[in-house]
């Protein structure tokens, strides 16, 4: 897959733009704060639907104008797939896939796959549980677009469980309706961690092969789904049972306690948890490791490699990381930010395009 086209009007700094990139390297370079990122942006709220800077689609559209809208066109092994987003200050945006809107984002899934490796990646090694789901969850959502409808079921079921709960702190006969929105997480619940778990176990391997490149054999990398309930039973069963036992516990703290929203993925070197004793070298081989093992199996998934993003990486990166990274470009296109072309001195450079201030000023 490659995308030929990515057109912006009113998006983040940039009035109008238009970028066709080449079917290899493609590298956008200038200062900072000049536009770099929100082309990777827009690439990425194509392929799934949200930006990863930030929920609010508002945020997305110039200071000033109430509407903008993004265009990627993209060659597939099926054809020519064309998304466009048309975003408003004062509505939901519409999604066009093919020049048709569609009714639930949902069915965008799959048209243009990309995979995106930034700086703040390094947060789903550093930080809480929250970030390694995020990281799981955009994967899966592209590739399986079944796994997108179970995680919005759930989320509205949890959200309505959330709402019930406190409500029964104020009255208790309403603890009767639980059952209806145990039975719709337990449903779609179980959907999510059967995908979670499968997909976890692929990306251990894929991550342990990339990181033994990458290190040079010396460290054993290892991923671990870390569900938040002891699944012995069939999921569904396991985690309807959860949440009657922690049902007490729930009404008592106004909040669900148990289920797919407290899943972990443990990331360990050579047994020693990456995120408590890692240094930042191990840490950052990590993340890279995550993000190439991604590339892998949304390739195995998908058929064909999807377009790899590296928005500032390689100046994070030190030498030989460089020369790793750069060596699994070949076949896949790829769009890289940096400030200094002198980090790409290796590489095999297709088109290069300076950007100013929300401008691509020149090739």
């Amino acid at each position: 897959m490659h995308i030929t086209r990515l057109e912006l009007r009113q998006f983040r700094n940039y009035e109008q733009a238009e970028l066709r990139p080449c079917e290899g390297v493609t590298v956008l370079y200038g200062n900072n704060a000049q536009g770099k990122t929100a082309l990777l942006e827009a690439i990425v709220l194509c392929c799934t639907g949200r930006s990863h800077r930030t929920s609010r689609d508002k945020e997305l559209i110039r200071w000033g104008q109430e509407a903008g809208c993004v265009f990627v066109q993209a060659e597939k092994r099926d054809g020519s797939h064309e998304v466009e987003m048309l975003l408003s200050s004062l509505r939901r945006k519409t999604v066009k896939v093919n020049g048709s809107a569609l009714q639930r984002t949902g069915e965008l899934m799959g048209h243009v796959n990309g995979v995106l490796f930034a700086p703040e990646d390094l947060r789903m090694v550093k930080d809480g549980p929250a970030e390694r789901r995020r990281f799981i969850d955009m994967e899966l959502s592209q590739i399986k677009p079944s796994y997108y409808y179970a995680l919005q079921h759930y989320a509205h079921a949890l959200m309505q469980r959330n709402k019930l709960l406190r409500d029964i702190a104020l009255k208790s006969s309403l603890s009767d309706m639980l059952e209806d929105w145990d039975a719709q997480l337990a449903r779609y619940g179980a959907a999510i961690m059967r995908e979670r778990r499968a997909f976890i176990a692929l990306i251990s391997d894929s991550a342990h092969e990339n990181h033994l490149e990458i290190s040079g054999g010396q460290e054993d990398l290892k991923a671990r789904y870390v569900p938040s309930l002891d699944a012995q039973d069939e999921p569904a069963q396991a985690l309807l049972k959860a949440l009657r036992v922690a049902r007490d516990v729930d009404i008592r703290r106004g909040t669900t306690s148990v289920g797919p929203h407290r899943d972990d993925l443990t990331l360990t070197l050579s047994g020693m948890d990456v995120r408590v004793y890692g240094s930042q070298g191990q840490q950052r081989t990590t993340a890279l490791s995550l993000k190439l093992a991604e590339l892998d199996i949304m390739r195995r998934e998908i058929g064909e490699w999807p377009v790899l993003m590296l928005d500032d990486v390689m100046s994070e990166l030190d030498p030989r990381r460089r020369r790793q990274l750069l060596g699994r470009l070949k076949g896949i296109q790829t769009i890289v930010t940096c400030t200094d072309m002198s980090d790409l001195a290796e590489a095999e450079i297709g088109a290069a395009w300076r950007i100013q201030n929300g401008t691509i000023v020149s090739e």
